[in-house]
C-alpha cells in the first residue's frame, strides 16, 4: 500500500514543527504509521549539508551556492528515508521540501523560482507531496516568536533583515495563488490545538480522496 507524502511549509516561527508533533499524536492514535522528518536534514549527510546551510558562521555563502546545497540534500534526503517509507505504507510528515526553496532561494534571494525549480526538479525528478500545509503567519508576528523562544536554535536565515522575511511570507502567499490544488494554508495565528486540528482535517480529506482511487 502506497504511503501519504504530506508536507509542511511556513516562514520562519510560523510554528509548523509544534504543528507537526500534533498531527502525528492524533494520526498515531489512529493506528497510522508516521514518519516525521525535516529539510535540509533528516538522514545523515543532509544533516552535514544543514549545519552548513544554518550555520551562522557562513555569512558569505554565495545564493546560487545555498540553492544547490538545498537540492542535494533534498535529493539523499527522498531516495534514502522518504521514498522508502512511503513504499512500506508510511504517512511521511516532512517539515519543508521543496516550497521552501522556491520561496526563499526563488523569491527572497532573487533567484527566480522557475531557475530554483529546475534545479530542484533534476534533484527530485518532479516528485511531489500529495498535500503541503502552509501555517501562514504575519511576518511580525513569527519574527516575535523566534525571539522570544528562548530554547528555539536561531540559524543563518533568522538573523536576515525584515525585508527578507517579508518576501518569504509574500513567497509563500504566491504560491497558494499558483498551486491551490496542493497548497492549502491554515491560519497560523490561532491556538496550536486549533491550527493542528485545521491541518488534521486537510490530512484527512486527503485520505478520503486518495482511498476512494484505490
Amino acid at each position: 500500500m502506497k504511503g501519504y507524502f504530506i508536507t509542511f511549509e511556513g516562514t520562519d516561527g510560523s510554528g509548523k514543527t509544534s504543528v507537526i508533533r500534533q498531527v502525528q499524536s492524533h494520526f498515531e492514535a489512529q493506528g497510522y504509521p508516521v514518519l516525521v522528518t525535516r529539510e535540509p536534514g533528516g538522514i545523515r549527510i543532509s544533516e552535514k549539508i544543514r549545519e552548513i546551510l544554518l550555520g551562522k558562521e557562513y555569512p558569505e555563502m554565495d545564493a546560487r551556492t545555498e540553492a544547490l546545497l538545498f537540492a542535494a540534500s533534498r535529493r539523499q534526503h527522498l531516495i534514502e528515508k522518504i521514498k522508502p517509507a512511503l513504499e512500506r505504507g508510511m504517512m511521511v510528515l516532512c517539515d519543508r521540501y521543496v516550497d521552501s526553496s522556491l520561496v526563499y532561494q526563488g523569491i527572497a534571494r532573487n533567484l527566480g523560482i522557475e531557475e530554483v525549480w529546475n534545479i530542484n526538479a533534476f534533484a527530485i525528478e518532479n516528485f511531489l507531496p500529495e498535500l503541503t500545509i502552509l501555517v501562514d503567519v504575519k511576518p511580525e508576528i513569527a519574527l516575535a516568536r523566534i525571539y522570544q523562544n528562548e530554547n528555539r536554535e536561531v540559524n543563518r536565515l533568522d538573523l536576515e533583515k525584515r525585508d527578507f522575511h517579508d518576501l518569504t511570507y509574500h513567497g509563500y502567499q504566491s504560491l497558494l495563488q499558483r498551486f491551490p490544488k496542493r497548497i492549502k494554508a491554515v491560519d497560523g495565528d490561532d491556538t496550536i490545538e486549533n491550527v493542528s486540528r485545521q491541518a488534521i482535517q486537510l490530512i484527512e480529506g486527503l485520505i478520503h480522496r486518495m482511498d476512494e482511487l484505490q
